[in-house]
């Protein structure tokens, strides 16, 4: 019997659906739990977070969901509109193009975590302004630190500015593999960009099994 506790805070944390493969009750460590636990902390803050603007008009923040022992982190900008709704990361048609490129490279999206530079959604899915990303960044690198993930994989060249502190062209950028906080960090296109250029997908795709060649999965 898996303990309730431990469900309330999967679902708060915005998972919907839990796959068992093999019973998990007497396999999950105190590490993990910690890290829910932790996680969940994060949760509760950013629910009553007004460093900036945003929290005004924002119906759900997403904190970001996933795997807490994930080898790979995948780092986006914001949430969007259906984001904003559900409360989760990356579920509107951008979230399900990164899902099927994660399943094309072998692997289901519940081995990694999803997160977002931002918790809450800029007005009409603007770009997150400097001043946002600097309010909300730490509750992100609190994130990286507890999952401790190999690789980080920026989404855009959004992300790539809340991590590093300066513009890019994310066109030169992709493909490159930098160093954060002692995490490798594969950069490419938000998925986002790609619905935008359909001829960029297969590129895309590529590039998500390199992340996780990357990670050594």
């Amino acid at each position: 019997m898996i303990d309730k506790n431990y469900l309330k805070v999967l679902k708060e944390l915005g998972f919907e659906e839990i796959i068992l493969d093999r019973p998990i009750l007497n396999q999950k460590s105190s590490n993990q739990i910690d890290k829910i636990e932790e996680l969940n902390k994060i949760y509760e803050e950013i629910k009553t977070c007004t460093k900036c603007d945003l929290h005004k008009n924002r119906t759900n923040p997403v904190l970001g969901e996933g795997n807490v022992n994930a080898k790979i982190m995948f780092i986006g900008e914001a949430p969007g509109e259906e984001e904003d709704k559900q409360g989760r990361p990356f579920v509107g048609r951008a979230g399900k193009l990164l899902t099927k490129c994660i399943e094309n490279a072998g692997h289901r999206r519940e081995e990694v975590y999803i997160a977002n530079i931002n918790k809450c959604r800029p007005p009409n899915n603007r770009t997150p302004t400097i001043e946002e990303q600097e309010a909300c960044i730490p509750f992100l690198l609190r994130q990286i630190e507890i999952i401790n993930p190999k690789v980080l994989c920026l989404l855009g060249a959004t992300a790539y500015r809340g991590i590093f502190k300066k513009e890019a062209k994310i066109i030169k950028e992709r493909g490159s593999v930098l160093e954060f906080k002692d995490k490798k960090v594969y950069i490419t296109y938000h998925p986002a960009y790609v619905l935008r250029n359909p001829k960029e997908e297969e590129t895309f795709c590529q590039d998500i099994k390199n992340v996780f060649r990357l990670a050594g999965e």
